[in-house]
């Protein structure tokens, strides 16, 4: 980690530094006296973190805090201050952190560990439900439950088979196929859409052809010829 401390009084410089090391033996610490030399510093290097004192001899921290949030909008900043009021005036700013002087080593690692820590994962996409409507009731239906979908006798529409029973519904089986397949759907056929990780066995079929069968399903479902390999591949088989 690559971190800034700015501060024109050569004390608070050294002792945060100092506690800085305590905790982040291996950060690379970079430090300026000035608002001028920081706004050279800053142009000149990248940081992951910068501390820095509200007022500089200079000029006001808040100008650098500036120029470092466009400089590298990723850096975390925190203010450094002696006066409490410039708590609110961080917070304004839309920096993320402050620490009050002379520094408390516990709020300095707080601060640290609050800077340091490593974002939430990204919370993982909702698997979609399958919505079925049969006389103006619809019932939700569990994709995971959903075994294989095939087109009914007219062509335009589907049934759906799930572990739990066999359901009608008014989607055609493309619209399944694209609002499935990234849930481990693949389409066998033009008629036929299944759950991969369901498929119980694959077998010869009339005419040099390939079918299978679903766990807990007795039915024959043919496969497309030129689906085939890429079931295969689907399967690492």
């Amino acid at each position: 980690m690559k971190i800034a401390v700015i501060d024109d009084e050569k004390y608070s410089r050294e002792e945060l530094i100092y506690q800085i090391r305590q905790i982040l033996p291996d950060a690379q610490i970079r430090e300026a006296y000035s608002g001028v030399k920081a706004m050279e510093l800053l142009e000149q290097e990248r940081f992951d973190l910068l501390f820095i004192d509200v007022r500089l001899g200079d000029m006001l921290g808040t100008t650098v805090a500036s120029l470092a949030r466009k400089l590298m909008p990723q850096a975390k900043i925190v203010f450094a201050t002696a006066y409490s009021e410039y708590a609110v005036k961080a917070f304004e700013l839309e920096v993320d952190n402050y620490i009050l002087k002379p520094f408390d080593p516990r709020r300095v690692r707080q601060v640290l560990e609050s800077c340091t820590a490593a974002p939430p994962a990204p919370a993982a996409a909702p698997v979609p439900k399958v919505a079925v409507t049969v006389n103006r009731h619809t019932t939700l239906l569990d994709v995971e439950d959903v075994v294989y979908i095939e087109t009914d006798s007219s062509g335009r529409h589907c049934i759906i088979h799930t572990s739990g029973g066999t359901y009608s519904s008014t989607h055609t089986l493309s619209e399944y196929d694209v609002k499935l397949s990234p849930y481990g759907f693949f389409r066998i056929h033009k008629t036929c859409l299944v759950q991969l990780r369901l498929i119980q066995d694959i077998f010869p079929w009339s005419s040099n052809g390939f079918a299978l069968h679903m766990q807990g399903f007795s039915q024959v479902l043919p496969i497309s010829r030129d689906r085939i390999k890429p079931l295969r591949q689907k399967l690492a088989l």
